[in-house]
């Protein structure tokens, strides 16, 4: 839809084929439904976040960066919030109004939008993109082709990976794709006793062996399956790939550990002295009953049952090197990752068409004149907070507006 923006305000007549039978299907799904539409950083601050080729960006964002996304946006009437970690919204918390807004704007630019419509394949002949072959039969001839087909993530919505057989087809190299800002399974089944409990201000930690992978503060939900929430997606975004190697069959990972710091706040010292002194009020009671002020009741059995005290051990009779086994567990809640989600879960893809066969300053194809891609069928992929709906807007407008006649 943003390429389709570009190209019409480059004064191109522009038709846009969709296989769905709406718009924006899987925009509708975005920010929980809201649509996280960008992040209110400048372009630096952008880049920082971006996981997978950040410099092959740098054109894209400055030709569209945030602020004129929001600009675009306001000036079509959406109006717009900024919350925390400078994630932008529409103020009426509905993705449903970004698609209308988009659509309307394409309807009075001219663009003829064709529903329902499947290309089954680019057409090109002597080097040349010149139009597209659809499902339906015959070919739709244009000067330039733009392919903003997305991932395979979330294939309920179309995105079923059309883009990479056309690359894959007019002999462009692909980068090996894996689902990322997605759920962890986890190998513990006392995770799973947790299900539906949601965590806030705890800090995840990752390791491969001895080495620290990812750190960092949030919010954590714990599942059927293992662990999910925003900081499990942005943990995710790291290791995806190069750390942890997921089989649609058999999901495994490369000895990944996480530990769950519950109380970030207080330093080891300051935990054990908050225990002394809950203590010293259940003096008389059982283990099991004595950490209600501590912890949220739901994950009170668990760490009772891996603390290696017995529940029903009286309060007064734990020993110091017991207590500090528990400030340790407190701080370091241990589990083990097996896998993710898949792609059925994943918000975005990580990989796809080498960024070295596009050109970053147009988006068009180095081997196919007139072919361009946009967003994320490219090997590029940021962390979450609405870097990849900026990728997408960026990559788009600057295709749209670098098609020449």
């Amino acid at each position: 839809m943003m390429a389709a923006v570009g190209a019409s305000k480059a004064g191109h007549q522009v038709v846009l084929y969709e296989k769905n039978e709406k718009l924006g299907k899987k925009l509708y799904i975005t920010g929980k439904g809201r649509c996280n539409i960008t992040n209110n950083s400048d372009v630096e601050e952008l880049l920082k976040n971006v996981m997978q080729n950040p410099r092959f960006l740098y054109s894209a964002l400055y030709t569209l960066d945030s602020t004129s996304v929001m600009d675009f946006f306001e000036s079509e009437g959406l109006s717009l919030k900024t919350e925390r970690g400078n994630r932008v919204f529409p103020c009426s918390d509905k993705s449903s109004d970004v698609i209308l807004t988009l659509k309307k704007f394409l309807e009075d630019a001219g663009v003829r939008i064709c529903l329902n419509t499947t290309v089954q394949k680019l057409f090109c002949e002597d080097g040349t993109c010149s139009g597209v072959v659809l499902k339906s039969g015959g070919i739709k001839r244009a000067d330039a082709v733009i392919v903003a087909t997305g991932g395979i993530s979330y294939p309920s919505t179309g995105s079923t990976g059309d883009g990479y057989r056309f690359a894959r087809e007019t002999g462009h190299h692909l980068v090996e794709t894996v689902p990322s800002l997605v759920p962890f399974c986890v190998k513990e089944d006392y995770i799973k006793e947790l299900q539906g409990l949601s965590l806030r201000n705890v800090v995840l930690n990752l390791k491969s062996g001895k080495k620290k992978l990812f750190e960092e503060m949030g919010e954590l939900l714990f599942t059927h399956f293992g662990v999910s929430g925003p900081l499990v997606l942005s943990a995710s975004s790291t290791v995806c790939g190069t750390f942890l190697q997921v089989d649609s069959n058999a999901p495994n990972a490369n000895g990944l550990t996480a530990q769950i710091d519950l109380k970030p706040a207080l330093s080891e010292r300051q935990l054990d002295e908050r225990i002394l002194r809950d203590f010293k009020g259940f003096q008389n009671s059982f283990f099991k009953n004595s950490l209600s002020k501590l912890l949220p009741a739901k994950m009170i059995s668990v760490v009772v049952k891996i603390s290696g005290i017995e529940p029903e051990k009286k309060v007064n009779e734990i020993t110091k090197k017991e207590r500090q086994n528990l400030v340790r567990l407190i701080k370091a809640f241990p589990f083990t990752i097996e896998g993710t989600r898949g792609y059925n879960e994943a918000v975005i893809t990580r990989g796809g068409i080498s960024v070295k066969e596009i050109n970053p300053a147009t988006m068009e194809s180095k081997k196919v004149k007139g072919l361009y891609f946009a967003g994320e069928v490219l090997d590029v992929d940021a962390k979450t907070g609405g870097y990849n709906l900026q990728i997408a807007w960026s990559t788009g407008y600057l295709a749209g507006i670098s098609v020449s006649e």
